[in-house]
């Protein structure tokens, strides 16, 4: 669990802060890749590297396209991608590749977005179109991009603007997902949208922080509240996906929401202001820190 008091690791008994003697940074997110490595990104030291014995940290000044690094993620081919908020770095095990996000063609219609920084077209020059929120690769292998600025696809050449089905570019896309159907999930300030790799659906309106699909194949969602007061853990019935018509269960509210995960006990865990909660299926367990 990544947090602004250091990385944690939490044996179903206790937590311990496996950061804490070698880092005072503030941590956003984690890996663990296929070798059983981990990765931890932070908010202003870059990236580190845990063996499971000793920890390597890769910086701005290793290659690294910052060291703002707000997400990673690990390709087919086994490479790391490192969102960071000056664009993306590529690592294959030896050296960094860095890229931009605003090379595309961006459309030229205004977004659909109700914060106001979107309310007209984004520059194709703003810096917000290389704040990169998350990264996920489809079943075609091309990458999606979720950015403080416009939604992109990476096809190994050309970073394409994402459009739903009005033709309008999905702004601040904070999560994506690939389902087991293979189907894209995006959140952001436009809502939940989910892509068949034919047309775009969209679930709710409402500003969606993270998705998840659980075991079962439910989607579970954080999201603003409709008073825009407070935020909520939402698990959309997979048999109802396909009806146009979802169930939707609100299982908690908070007021943040940060991250889901699922144990192997098929526990929904989900991150908070004030620490990090368990629910079963029943009730919620809350962890706070000391």
């Amino acid at each position: 669990m990544a947090s602004w008091e250091g990385v944690f690791r939490y044996n179903g008994k206790s937590f311990t802060n496996v950061t804490n003697k070698v880092s005072s940074a503030r941590f956003f997110s984690v890996l663990e890749d296929k070798k059983g490595n981990f990765w931890f990104a932070s908010i202003g030291s870059g990236v580190y590297y845990y063996d499971g014995k000793s920890f390597r940290n890769f910086t701005s000044k290793d290659g690294l396209s910052s060291d703002q690094v707000t997400t990673i993620y690990e390709d087919r081919s086994g490479h790391i991608w490192f969102g960071t908020e000056k664009g993306v770095s590529l690592y294959n095990g030896k050296s960094f590749r860095n890229f931009k996000m605003n090379k595309g063609a961006v459309p030229v219609t205004n977004d659909s977005v109700h914060i106001s920084v979107y309310q007209q077209q984004l520059p194709e020059n703003h810096p917000m179109h290389n704040d990169v929120n998350v990264i996920v690769e489809d079943k075609s292998g091309k990458l999606w991009f979720g950015t403080r600025g416009y939604a992109r696809i990476y096809d190994g050449k050309t970073f394409t603007v994402v459009v739903n089905k009005d033709g309008k570019p999905f702004a601040n896309v904070r999560s994506i997902i690939k389902d087991r159907k293979g189907n894209i999930w995006l959140g952001g300030y436009d809502g939940l949208w989910r892509y068949d790799g034919r047309t775009f659906t969209n679930f709710t309106k409402n500003f969606v922080g993270y998705i998840y699909e659980d075991k079962e194949g439910n989607i579970l969602t954080s999201s603003e509240s409709a008073d825009k007061k407070s935020w909520v853990l939402s698990r959309y019935a997979v048999k109802s996906l396909s009806n146009g018509y979802p169930t939707v269960t609100e299982i908690a509210n908070k007021p943040m929401i940060f991250g889901i995960l699922e144990d192997d006990k098929c526990n929904i865990w989900f991150g908070s202001l004030d620490g990090v909660s368990a629910y079963n299926g029943k009730t919620i367990t809350n962890f706070k820190g000391k």
